[in-house]
């Protein structure tokens, strides 16, 4: 049996600057075909702009507030909200509150840096 304490799995940086803590995937369970994680943005932060050529990812806003741009599109975000985020779509996440921005991303296939394309070289602030 596969039980992951969030306290107790050590975080790392994805390749679009996210910490993140990899709760479940093929590295550390006999899950093969998804992962799940919690990943944190910073008061004032946010993620780079990056799509996944294979991947499709749902983020499931846990605490905070943010501005969330797929695409063209743009949305602010909050704790309860779940994002649909298909594959080959550039996406971005701002932490527009006050207390750090807390998410569970779940991706399938699992969240590789190998997948990530990274699509902006500067930082934008929120829209």
């Amino acid at each position: 049996m596969d039980i992951k304490n969030l306290e107790t799995v050590p975080p790392f940086t994805t390749k679009d600057g996210s910490e993140i803590r990899e709760l479940l995937a093929y590295r550390n369970s006999s899950i093969r075909n998804q992962s799940l994680a919690e990943a944190r943005v910073a008061v004032g932060a946010s993620t780079q702009e990056h799509y996944h050529a294979r991947t499709e990812e749902i983020y499931f806003i846990t605490q905070g507030e943010g501005r969330m741009r797929i695409e063209g599109e743009i949305a602010t975000v909050k704790a309860g909200d779940a994002i649909a985020i298909p594959p080959g779509r550039r996406h971005k996440l701002w932490n527009t509150g006050a207390s750090p921005l807390k998410l569970l991303c779940a991706c399938a296939p699992c969240y590789e840096h190998s997948d990530t394309i990274i699509t902006e070289t500067e930082p934008e602030p929120a829209p």
